[in-house]
This record gives C-alpha cells, structure tokens and sequence, in this order.
C-alpha cells in the first residue's frame, strides 16, 4: 500500500493572496482543518491549518496583577483580572487581519510525498513526535498537488485491512 492507494484525489485547496478572512470562513463550513496553499500551477507552497489561523485571533497576554493589601501586613495577596478574549479584543484582532493574504501565516516548509510513498514512510511522517502532522500533500515530480493522505486515510486502511484479513498493514 502506498500514498496512491490512501490519498483523496478531490483536495480543496487555496491560494497564497487568498484572504485570511475568506479562507477562516471556508474552514469553518470545511469537514477538516487545513488546506494545502497552491500557487497558478498547482505547485504546493504551503499549508495553512486551523491551528495557523487561530493562533494570530490568540490575545497576548493582558493579565493585570493589582496586589491588594497595605502596609504594616507582611503578606499582600495578588489579585489577577483577565482582560482577555473580550468581544472588543476578537474584533480588533479580526479587523487587524481582514485583508491580508493567506501567505503571512501558512507555514512554508510543508512536508509532502509522492505517489509511490510507502505506507510505513507516510506512518512515520504522521506520528512524527517534532512536528504535528495531519495530513500529507502528495505531489508529482514537478511539485504538482496531486493528492492529499490526511490520518482519517491511514487509519480506516489500518482498520479496512484488519477487518479484511485480520493483519497489519504492510
């Protein structure tokens, strides 16, 4: 079994001008988290993920400390308000980033298989414990998307053959 056999050949895909707005939404209504980044030719650039998304939405961090106790008291206790995540800061973070491209947050360095990848290869890439991996571009010699293997696709062909044979896949 290789990347041929797991990988989905219909891969919803964006563009690196495209919005960061207009990709968000299409996330939302999408049934999985991310979307390989494509330039005019089809060649895989990037990869942008929920998790690239959400990250530039996260506040800094606004906690405000106000000690409370006074003088002669030798201890004071801190008392933490979260200034944080309130409907103000999500909409200037929105605003913030309304029309920037998708290529300002996609990661760049995205790791991709080709057709003939092996299953244990693609087996490695996924539960690689440095990066978190959930799905594979699969590209041509030229870089071409022709595919994408998501975990989904792994782990039903783990199950399919089991329930099939009642071995591992090799």
């Amino acid at each position: 079994m290789n990347a041929r056999d797991l990988m989905t050949t219909d891969v919803e895909t964006v563009h690196p001008n495209d919005d960061i707005g207009e990709v968000l939404t299409r996330l939302a209504r999408a049934d999985f988290n991310g979307f390989p980044v494509v330039d005019d030719d089809d060649r895989v650039v990037g990869i942008v993920t929920q998790h690239d998304l959400v990250h530039i939405f996260q506040p800094s961090d606004r906690t405000l400390w106000i000690p409370v106790g006074f003088p002669p008291f030798l201890e004071t206790l801190e008392y933490a308000i979260d200034l944080s995540w309130d409907e103000l800061d999500r909409e200037l973070d929105l605003l913030k980033h309304a029309g920037k491209p998708v290529r300002t947050v996609m990661t760049d360095d995205v790791v991709t298989v080709e057709p003939d990848t092996d299953f244990d290869t693609i087996l490695d890439l996924l539960a690689d414990d440095e990066r978190d991996i959930n799905r594979l571009p699969v590209v041509d010699e030229d870089d071409r998307l022709v595919g994408i293997v998501a975990r989904q696709d792994v782990l039903r062909a783990v199950r399919d053959e089991r329930r099939t044979t009642g071995e591992p896949v090799s």
